[in-house]
């Protein structure tokens, strides 16, 4: 419990505000509406959990090989960033950039107009779409043609697929074609803001491994002088201070592709900013307590599967993602399933992989 103790008091703080929010504002304040307003945030937190968790073992997968304090900036600025930027910031400054609107004139339209509000947002979803899309897709594509993988979930398929990753930058060739699809489908007005979205997706995922290069390789020689020091014991040495930076920026875009999914479907569900933005964050900090306890106890080593199947929704997430800004709508209880299968299948898989290979042990000792 002790990973989760935050979050749990995190949750009955945004509740406290929720049932205060419900009871004070609108024309139909009052119980009833504070109890239908808890219920709602209640939902969209459920929701932001169920599509983020294989964002959770991504984050794990990645955050593993950081210390202690990088850990802890990932848990307290990140989890500002995720809350109040991608949750309550970036949906407003995408209404005032293209409705040519001060950020406070947004924030009085959604607490007074949450309609028309939600209109402005929705309108340009296709972008939106096409920017948290591709950068997923190739976060999947990566894992997938990764060829310094050890252990392979569907061995037949990513064996071979395995072996086109040395065929350089062939993630981007194919997240291209897919945006090419893609913007096939959309109107000849949006089509020039969702090719562009697109590309400033791929721009965004190739220019973060870059900065996380540079700064590794910069302090790289210093840095093998440092691990040699103090009787050979490690040390925290620039590259992975360095190194971390890049990391953090990752999982910070990362993060916020997986929020565009979560915002947008929660209009779905409600127009009001103040209950979306609640219901959110409360899903936000879980799923960081999450991350936080699947590295701590070495799930990802115990279940060797589940980071794959993590990326498998997560590419599941991209498809969806892209095929709704061309207006085909996939509810939002769909998309987490998706995403739970994915997870509880590779957990499956996972324990009997184990179950083989220490049958497999006990043979060979017996032998």
């Amino acid at each position: 419990m002790k990973h989760f103790r935050f979050s749990i008091i995190f949750t009955i703080i945004c509740l406290a505000i929720s049932a205060y929010w419900g009871f004070t504002h609108g024309p139909e304040a009052g119980v009833m509406m504070m109890l239908k307003v808890l219920a709602i945030t209640g939902i969209l937190a459920i929701m932001e959990v169920s599509l983020s968790f294989d964002n959770a073992v991504v984050n794990a997968s990645v955050l593993k090989h950081w210390d202690m304090f990088w850990r802890k900036l990932f848990l307290t600025v990140g989890i500002i960033v995720a809350v109040f930027g991608m949750r309550l910031v970036f949906p407003l400054l995408i209404v005032g950039v293209t409705a040519d609107m001060s950020m406070v004139e947004v924030a009085k339209l959604a607490l007074n107009d949450p309609k028309t509000y939600s209109e402005k947002l929705m309108a340009h979803h296709a972008e939106i779409a096409a920017f948290g899309g591709i950068f997923l897709l190739l976060v999947f594509l990566n894992f997938l043609f990764d060829d310094e993988k050890d252990e392979h979930w569907f061995h037949w398929l990513e064996s071979k697929l395995a072996d086109l990753g040395n065929i350089q930058a062939i993630s981007v060739f194919i997240s291209l074609i897919a945006l090419l699809v893609i913007a096939g489908f959309v109107p000849d007005a949006q089509r020039l803001v969702v090719v562009m979205a697109g590309i400033w997706g791929i721009v965004v995922y190739v220019g973060v491994q870059v900065i996380g290069h540079l700064l590794e390789g910069s302090g790289s020689d210093d840095d093998e002088e440092d691990e040699k020091s103090s009787n050979g014991n490690a040390t925290v040495t620039g590259t992975v201070v360095k190194g971390g930076i890049g990391g953090f920026l990752y999982l910070e875009v990362l993060d916020a592709s997986f929020s565009f999914d979560g915002v947008i479907g929660a209009f779905a569900i409600t127009n009001d900013v103040v209950v979306i933005m609640l219901g959110l964050a409360i899903g936000a900090m879980f799923v960081r307590s999450m991350t936080i306890y699947l590295v701590e106890k070495g799930t990802l080593d115990a279940y060797v599967y589940l980071e794959h199947g993590a990326h498998y929704a997560i590419g599941a997430l991209a498809l969806i993602m892209l095929a709704s800004g061309t207006g085909v709508h996939v509810p939002e209880v769909v998309t987490g399933l998706i995403g739970v299968a994915f997870i509880v299948w590779a957990v499956l898989s996972s324990i009997s992989y184990s179950k083989k290979q220490q049958k497999l042990e006990s043979t060979e000792e017996g032998n």
